[in-house]
Parts: C-alpha cells; sequence; structure tokens
C-alpha cells in the first residue's frame, strides 16, 4: 500500500520523528496542529480565537498540501486546556465549516507542548485519488 509523506512549507517544520500529514488510499492522517506559523512563532497567546484560527489555517495549509481543502475533513478531534473556552473555539470553526462540519471530539488535556498553547487539533480527511 503506498505511502505518501505530505508537508507543507505553510506550517512549522516538524521534528524529524513524526510528519505534518500521511496520505494513503486516499486517506490523509493530520498530526495535531497547534497556533504556529511557518517561523515556528506563537500565534495569540491568551488568545483562544485566535489560536484556533491559526490552528485551522495550519490544517488547510497541509490538506491543500496532500491535495484537498478542509471539506475533505470527516473527523476532527480538539485537545483543550480549559474546555470553558470551548464556545470561542467553536464559534471560529463554524466560521471555516460552516452547516457541514466534520464529525468531532472535543478533549480538555492538563497541559499542551508549550504553555501558551491552548488547542491542538488532528485531523481525518477522505480525498479521492
Amino acid at each position: 500500500m503506498p505511502r505518501e509523506v505530505v508537508k507543507s512549507a505553510e506550517c512549522a517544520p516538524t521534528p524529524n520523528f513524526f510528519s505534518q500529514a500521511v496520505k494513503v488510499n486516499g486517506m490523509v492522517f493530520v498530526s495535531g496542529q497547534l497556533s504556529r506559523d511557518a517561523a515556528g512563532t506563537i500565534i495569540g497567546k491568551g488568545d483562544m480565537a485566535a489560536q484556533t484560527r491559526q490552528v485551522i489555517a495550519n490544517l488547510q495549509a497541509i490538506l491543500r498540501a496532500a491535495g484537498g481543502d478542509l471539506r475533505h475533513i470527516v473527523k476532527l478531534t480538539a485537545f483543550m486546556t480549559d474546555m470553558s473556552r470551548a464556545p470561542e473555539a467553536w464559534a471560529v470553526r463554524e466560521e471555516f465549516f460552516g452547516a457541514h462540519p466534520p464529525a468531532s471530539t472535543g478533549v480538555q488535556v492538563q497541559r499542551l507542548t508549550h504553555p501558551d498553547f491552548m488547542i491542538e487539533m488532528e485531523a481525518i480527511a477522505v480525498i479521492e485519488d
């Protein structure tokens, strides 16, 4: 089964031990995306809406590199450090996904990889070859 590693220069590079995404048989598995720009700078410190926008922009860039876009996402998982801030994230999500959102799960976590990160999202997309 052919397996393609997907990379987008529009996102911060990943460490050598994982990929931004992997595409196999039309399915794209996108690793957890954080609120970092292509230079690795944290965007939106303390601002859930700004962080969510950057995370979704990263997902969008990676899916473009895989030959798709946000409409191809079938499953989205969000990890948040404070679920009381979830409505801010969901409002931004709605701007991007509108009336046809993907299946979703929200999980509260104690901490992400840096204390300034408030949200991380991973996605599964289906892009017909």
